[in-house]
């Protein structure tokens, strides 16, 4: 039996909206981020679909540095939208949240995940400690063939994992090429994408007067 395949991102409204604003996406930074990505193809889509529209403004990109400092720009009206991957473990919150709807979901590729060490660095302890956040730690000892002799620093997101192994604080990070590209790091393990849903929120009484307006995006 063959299989049907569907292209990425693929794309799931599920609450119709008709935005009255410039849309702005806010989602986990700092740039280099899983989430940086998905927040621009979902600004990019935004785009697309507003092209035709005189009064229409470029979507923008918001990073901040937790998914919770995101949310409440989305209630303060700082951006519109609120993009989190489904893997992160207090994505929870949000569905739970009276203040918050969600809008649409989407399926899209991270980028390649690996461990990094800084550009030049030795080879690294027999026990190293290796900055991660703390959602894709799983694939850590896949990477490393089954290792378990290492210590996980969490951080608040790939690029800030980055970060700590550009700065010395931690001997290697488990990061994204574009977080390790910034940052002056280098692979030493082998590396791989993870497949990925994105919620996407708004706030709740944007979502009732759109839906009541049935405008649609």
């Amino acid at each position: 039996m063959t299989m049907q395949t569907t292209s990425l991102p693929c794309f799931l409204t599920l609450m119709p909206t008709r935005m009255v604003e410039t849309p702005t996406m806010g989602t986990l930074g700092p740039p280099g981020t899983s989430s940086e990505l998905a927040a621009k193809t979902l600004a990019s889509r935004f785009g697309e679909l507003d092209s035709g529209k005189a009064d229409s403004g470029s979507p923008r990109v918001r990073l901040y540095d937790t998914y919770e400092k995101a949310g409440v720009a989305l209630r303060a009206r700082l951006v519109t939208h609120l993009v989190v991957a489904n893997a992160y473990k207090a994505v929870h919150e949000f569905y739970m949240d009276p203040d918050l709807q969600l809008s649409m979901v989407f399926v899209l590729d991270t980028p390649m995940y690996g461990i990094a060490k800084p550009r030049g660095a030795g080879t690294p302890p027999p026990s190293p400690t290796i900055a991660s956040h703390p959602s894709p730690v799983p694939i850590i000892g896949q990477l490393l063939s089954g290792s378990d002799t290492h210590v996980v620093v969490p951080t608040d997101s790939t690029s800030a994992a980055a970060l700590a192994a550009a700065e010395g604080r931690v001997d290697l990070a488990l990061t994204t090429a574009p977080a390790a590209q910034r940052y002056g790091l280098e692979f030493i393990t082998r590396t791989r994408f993870i497949r990925m849903v994105w919620s996407v929120f708004v706030r709740s009484d944007l979502a009732t007067s759109d839906t009541e307006s049935n405008g649609a995006v």
